[in-house]
């Protein structure tokens, strides 16, 4: 691939994918790309095979935008506890960022390609997976460095992060309002600094 068509194909994808996070793959038209990018159809099919392949690309791009994030933050912190804690401090404040404004392109994407899109669907569960190991690496790390109680149940806490942060996005985004996100994080700073030796 040449550097202008991989060029376009870069601009396509980081163009469309706050439209796919917000409108979701059934609700995104073609029409929606082409106002997005300023491009024909033509041109938007000539670098991707269909929309399916611009909407796996979009959902690349928007979960990266999300980890790069959180990876640039918690590369400031030095202890576990205060990687873990970028978690709700992010999501508290996701309506600021542009990337996440409109909701989390997780829990969007996994809403919606439940059963109906099964590409889209494995993109969602491999991106809940990683989201998974990388609180599992701090909280393992944690115990091992004497920073987190070593009785600490892993699972458990995974859970609740990921299940909370995300229940608590979609419930704002049902409903507009805000004041449930922060009441649980601020459920969750406790539950972390909780975990503290």
């Amino acid at each position: 691939m040449n550097s202008k068509s991989s060029r376009t194909k870069q601009f396509i994808i980081e163009k469309t994918a706050p439209v796919f996070n917000a409108k979701g793959y059934a609700g995104t038209s073609i029409n929606d790309l082409m106002i997005a990018t300023g491009l024909t159809k033509g041109s938007i099919y000539g670098n991707f095979e269909n929309k399916d392949e611009v909407a796996l690309a979009a959902f690349d791009y928007n979960f990266q935008q999300v980890v790069l994030f959180i990876r640039a933050i918690m590369d400031t912190k030095v202890s576990c506890i205060d990687k873990l804690l970028v978690y709700p401090e992010t999501y508290r404040n996701y309506l600021k960022l542009p990337f996440l404004s409109q909701g989390c392109p997780i829990a969007n994407t996994s809403t919606e390609a439940d059963d109906t899109h099964p590409k889209l669907k494995k993109k969602a569960s491999d991106a809940v997976g990683f989201w998974r190991d990388a609180i599992e690496y701090l909280l393992k790390t944690g115990i091992e460095r004497g920073e987190i109680k070593p009785d600490t149940n892993i699972t458990e806490v995974i859970s609740v992060i990921s299940g909370l942060i995300q229940g608590a996005v979609i419930h704002v985004k049902a409903t507009g309002k805000v004041h449930f996100l922060n009441a649980s994080m601020n459920f969750l700073d406790k539950m972390i600094n909780e975990l503290k030796v």
